[in-house]
């Protein structure tokens, strides 16, 4: 059930000085309260890969919190404890690092959280995703080191699959099904062919998860460093239409990628939800707002990324700086930068681009209360000089506050 290869060197040279101490810390805490501690998960898959430690996680067979303290206290350190999820989280010497109870857990039913109770390491490594985060190096007792590998982790590390631990893992938590495309796709592996089968499978069993839940696995797939790959495969294999059908209708999401990274330089989290909005109608993008539960935020985005869409057949060639600010003005950023990536129409995509780039940040010089100061009353005619003065400074007619003045004077001269 366990691996015979020792890691202790390995985790020496690629730790850094600090996470090195905080581990021997950790087990010798450990040790002092008589449990067995883990490494455990991403971190000892990345340590096999000779890739760059992040975050450390680790499982104790026992109280957590009780752990917790110990070494918080030993190192002064700050605890956050979560006894009702026998979790715990320490702030020590720079960082953060979790610990949790070694578990066990069942699913009432397919989509719920699991039903959790204490078990041992071997517990552990079963209840997770893919083989090749079900892996541990022992840290305590004597010897430490030592690789737990009871799936065969390592093997599927070297042939570069993704594999998920039983044929009922997608059923249990769908999430997974977004999991392991990331993992797939980060690390240049495949979809193991019986994975592949199940995932292909389960779609459906999207439909058992809360919104909340899904928009966190969109979230971090958009936070990837490289989510292009990520999100085509969502789209090639019929993801996205799981979580929203309408998604589904659109046979252009992974040419519409292309165009986006092209036309943004600096892609961030609501330019790709942007570009998973676009093609929706307005009663659609309701649809997705509802399905993945979205903050104020994200509905903004997706609602005035599909308004700009729509807004495009009237920014022709003919159309003023000033009456495509008017149009534009109060609309997200980033729904005006995607749609000016996607849009096909030269003219729309110059004008959003030009407002974009230029135009949303013009302002009059002069404010309300300069313009009141020249004789106007309070009103709606200060608005309308202001907007006379926006235009002004749009097409380039006014560039000091004494200009304005002179426009303002004009037109209040006017009969």
């Amino acid at each position: 059930m366990s691996d015979s290869v020792n890691l202790k060197a390995k985790l020496e040279a690629h730790l850094s000085p600090d996470q090195v101490t905080l581990l021997r810390e950790a087990a010798s805490a450990a040790r002092s309260l008589s449990r067995p501690l883990y490494l455990v998960g991403g971190v000892v898959r990345d340590l096999l890969m000779d890739q760059p430690i992040q975050d450390i996680d680790l499982v104790v067979e026992g109280d957590v919190t009780l752990l917790a303290r110990t070494l918080a206290e030993n190192l002064s350190g700050d605890v956050v404890a979560h006894s009702q999820f026998n979790t715990a989280k320490v702030d020590i010497l720079g960082q953060s690092i979790d610990i949790v109870t070694a578990r066990h857990e069942t699913y009432r039913r397919p989509g719920a959280l699991p039903t959790v109770k204490p078990g041992d390491i071997q517990d552990d490594l079963r209840r997770r995703d893919f083989t090749i985060n079900a892996m541990a190096v022992r840290l305590s007792p004597e010897p430490s080191g030592k690789l737990l590998d009871p799936l065969d982790g390592r093997r599927d590390l070297s042939a570069k699959l993704v594999r998920v631990l039983h044929p009922g893992s997608f059923r249990d938590d769908a999430t997974r099904i977004l999991r392991a495309l990331r993992y797939e796709q980060r690390l240049h592996f495949r979809l193991e062919q019986d994975t592949a089968v199940l995932l292909r499978r389960d779609l459906s069993m999207l439909d058992t998860i809360g919104g909340h839940r899904l928009r966190r696995e969109l979230a971090l797939t958009f936070h990837e460093r490289e989510p292009r790959p990520i999100l085509a495969r969502l789209a090639h294999l019929g993801v996205l239409g799981s979580l929203h059908p309408p998604l589904a209708r659109n046979r252009d999401m992974e040419s519409m990628l292309a165009r986006l990274h092209h036309g943004i330089p600096r892609l961030q989290l609501l330019h790709y939800l942007a570009w998973l909005a676009y093609p929706l109608r307005p009663a659609e993008a309701e649809g997705l707002i509802a399905r993945l539960a979205m903050p104020k935020r994200w509905a903004a985005v997706v609602r005035d990324t599909v308004s700009t869409r729509h807004f495009a057949t009237e920014l022709t060639s003919s159309a003023s700086p000033a009456a495509v600010y008017r149009r534009l003005s109060g609309l997200s950023l980033e729904a005006v930068q995607v749609a000016a990536a996607l849009e096909t129409n030269g003219a729309a995509r110059e004008s959003m681009t030009r407002y974009a780039e230029e135009w949303r940040k013009v302002r009059p010089l002069l404010t309300g209360q300069d313009i009141v100061k020249l004789g106007v009353a309070q009103g709606p005619q200060v608005g309308e000089l202001l907007d006379l003065l926006l235009e002004a400074r749009l097409k380039g007619g006014t560039t000091t506050r004494a200009e304005e003045r002179a426009l303002v004077r004009q037109r209040l001269e006017e009969p």
